[in-house]
């Protein structure tokens, strides 16, 4: 939705911005150059800071002073968000990241108050084993077992809502959640491009075996979605035909091509079916750690990739004259906090139109209104 832009100041308009900058209120007393019970009368609504504040205040939380005056934006609920990282981020962290969620919303209602974008079609699968859930995905979704050669776009062509995450979350990684019956989805676009499919799947995962309305935590979960993500991203059915039983780090680095995952995540596939022994898979780790391939992909020339639902809607609008400038002051913000999740698509010509089988996924996607 276009964020209506009131005359009064919204005091939760503030402390959300205030929490998304995961700074205290003593700190942004301290910055805006007020006392801490100014800043808490101004939260609780008791009085209203001057415009030379909401200034101050704008500019110390990187947000347009318009974003206090727009229509109330209530928080994600707790523990609604199911996190890749948990376990490495701080509380202030997460709640910073579960706000930049929450203004990720505000940014695709906005969008589909203009576009008819793709329904909801992801299957909640609560109570199935990782395998057979991620069998039942590509059986739903007609996938077979063929690698997948696009899953951003795939994701968002079956109504997830793909965003990338801003510099300042690596520590976060990646992270899911429903809003009013909607998947989205937040991605690292730092990490290798085997990596970030990686993260893509593990967070569909979530979706798919813990719902909308459960929300577990913790390393069993976690566990439950690495292997959902490696059974959708590697079927089994396509790694036996493969040939790959006591293969190499040689073999494993050639065959990784061919399901566009990392050579530690296809290793690991391979000693859960039983292809590698357990003194194979430790051989092969150690290789391949020796070779770099712990945290990054040598000589991988894979091209990450980003979203075609918002490559074209960015495209349709640059040929309305609507700059993405122009879109962030109708949200209240910064044109550079609407690039952080933006892919970087702010500049960027739509990918598939040179290319064959892009635009398959967004045929959903219809301008509804200018």
């Amino acid at each position: 939705m276009t964020a209506h832009v009131k005359s009064e100041f919204l005091p939760s308009r503030l402390e959300f911005a205030r929490r998304r900058r995961g700074l205290p209120r003593t700190k942004l007393a301290q910055q805006v150059d007020v006392a801490s019970k100014t800043l808490q009368r101004w939260e609780c609504g008791d009085v209203e800071p001057s415009p030379e504040q909401q200034d101050a205040l704008a500019r110390t939380l990187g947000v347009l002073p318009s974003f206090f005056h727009a229509d109330e934006i209530d928080p994600l609920p707790d523990g609604s968000v199911s996190f890749r990282a948990l376990s490495k981020m701080t509380a202030g962290e997460r709640g910073s990241a579960t706000a930049a969620g929450r203004l990720g919303v505000e940014f695709m209602q906005w969008i589909e108050t203009r576009f008819k974008l793709p329904g909801n079609g992801v299957p909640i699968l609560t109570g199935l084993d990782p395998e057979t859930a991620a069998e039942g995905v590509r059986a739903q979704w007609g996938l077979g077992a063929k690698p997948i050669a696009q899953l951003v776009p795939t994701l968002e062509m079956h109504g997830i809502r793909v965003l990338s995450l801003a510099p300042d979350y690596r520590n976060v990684d990646a992270f899911s959640f429903y809003r009013d019956g909607t998947p989205y989805v937040f991605l690292d676009t730092s990490k290798t491009a085997e990596r970030l499919r990686f993260d893509a799947a593990h967070e569909l995962g979530h979706l798919v075996l813990h719902g909308e309305h459960v929300h577990p935590q913790g390393r069993e979960v976690e566990s439950e979605a690495n292997q959902f993500a490696s059974s959708f991203l590697m079927p089994k059915d396509s790694i036996l035909a493969a040939n790959l039983y006591g293969a190499n780090a040689d073999q494993i680095i050639r065959a990784k091509r061919k399901w566009r995952v990392s050579a530690m995540a296809l290793a690991h596939r391979l000693n859960g079916l039983n292809l590698l022994s357990e003194w194979g898979y430790r051989s092969v780790c150690v290789d391949l750690s020796k070779r770099g391939f712990r945290r990054s992909e040598p000589g991988s020339d894979m091209v990450r990739e980003s979203s075609q639902l918002l490559s074209k809607v960015m495209n349709v609008l640059r040929n309305r004259g609507m700059s993405h400038k122009e879109i962030a002051k109708q949200l209240g913000l910064p044109p550079e906090e609407l690039a952080s999740y933006l892919f970087g698509l702010t500049v960027t010509p739509l990918p598939g139109e040179s290319q064959g089988g892009g635009n398959r996924s967004m045929a959903a996607l219809t301008l509804v209104r200018e």
